[in-house]
């Protein structure tokens, strides 16, 4: 849990009022004797005392009320988990606390790109309902792709974040020595409501897995997405999408294409205002300028402030570092 967490003592009294009907609740502890009285049994429980009068109220409002409250403070509460994935081992009994703090506000992506995935991400989550209603899987497939270093691993997870799901975190580098597993039993056992990560899939086609090797990296990912199960959001990541499979690339399968591109204006205003809290500065017309000459990273970005913590000096050398990538650029072109 993110947050303190209060509780009641036994036989203790707390008056809740709800549309000014009083509710009471107390925590009620009963000792009891089990197994011909060899054991004992304690039993804990809430009592709930109202004014009879108001009962169907309690039972249509307050109670639904108190439920939707309980369910909102434990998603917000929500400590999210990371679980390694393997084709030897399978889901790791050693799991990491996800502590990253990115989230779509903090995001260093172009505000119509961010929008436009955080807007799919929602519209996903309010349509349970109508998924079941039309037999359809209640499940979403996205394929990241753009070149190492543009964020796609930060988008990843500000997407978990925002869903307050757990992360699995798939490793396909071994289907080969083990094909049946995806099959027989990983699918089934991932549960629901999770963020499924298979990163960096253009690497599981290599020069020396092609003809028949390369159909089954094919196969494998396209049941994967297929077989995902309820409220499951599954993330292809992939630097060179050229070198894919055109059936992966079909709407039914990768639901949303995402592109990251080399750094914007935009993106860059987003991580100085992350790194300094600044909105403005002198210099960030003449990076602006630089920036639009040449593909930069958001990746080269971040690194270069993180050199000095006097902003100052930091942009100093990121006017630098753009001038001496620019010419780089040039003398490879020449």
């Amino acid at each position: 849990m993110k947050r303190l967490v209060t509780s009641l003592e036994i036989n203790e009294e707390i008056i809740d009022i709800f549309k000014n009907v009083e509710a009471r609740w107390r925590l009620i502890f009963k000792h009891e004797m089990s197994d011909q009285g060899r054991h004992a049994k304690y039993m804990k429980s809430y009592e709930l005392t109202f004014n009879k009068k108001h009962e169907q109220m309690v039972l249509n409002s307050y109670l639904p009320y108190i439920m939707e409250r309980g369910k909102a403070i434990r998603e917000e509460s929500k400590v999210i988990k990371l679980y390694p994935v393997d084709f030897a081992s399978g889901v790791s009994e050693y799991t990491f606390n996800f502590d990253h703090p990115i989230t779509f506000e903090t995001l260093a992506v172009d505000s119509e790109l961010k929008k436009a995935v955080l807007d799919y991400l929602n519209t996903f989550m309010n349509a349970e309902e109508y998924y079941r209603n039309s037999s359809k899987q209640w499940n979403r497939g996205y394929l990241i792709y753009g070149p190492p270093g543009t964020n796609k691993s930060s988008l990843t997870a500000a997407m978990a974040n925002h869903l307050k799901y757990d992360i699995y975190d798939l490793d396909v580098s071994e289907f080969y020595n083990n094909p049946n597993y995806l099959e027989r039993w990983l699918i089934l056992r991932l549960p629901s409501r999770i963020v499924v990560v298979v990163e960096d899939i253009d690497c599981t086609i290599k020069p020396q897995n092609q003809g028949e090797k390369k159909v089954k990296v094919s196969d494998m990912l396209k049941q994967l997405r297929l077989c995902a199960g309820d409220g499951q959001v599954v993330v292809f990541t992939t630097n060179h999408i050229d070198m894919l499979d055109p059936e992966l690339l079909t709407p039914d399968l990768m639901n949303m294409h995402v592109h990251m591109p080399y750094c914007t204006i935009f993106a860059f205003n987003q991580i100085a205002f992350n790194h300094f809290n600044i909105s403005h500065h002198i210099l960030f017309e003449e990076i602006e300028g630089l920036i639009k000459k040449v593909g930069i990273t958001l990746a080269e970005i971040s690194g270069e402030l993180l050199k000095s913590s006097d902003v100052e000096v930091s942009l100093q050398g990121l006017i630098k570092f753009l001038h001496n990538k620019i010419a780089e650029y040039a003398k490879f072109k020449a």
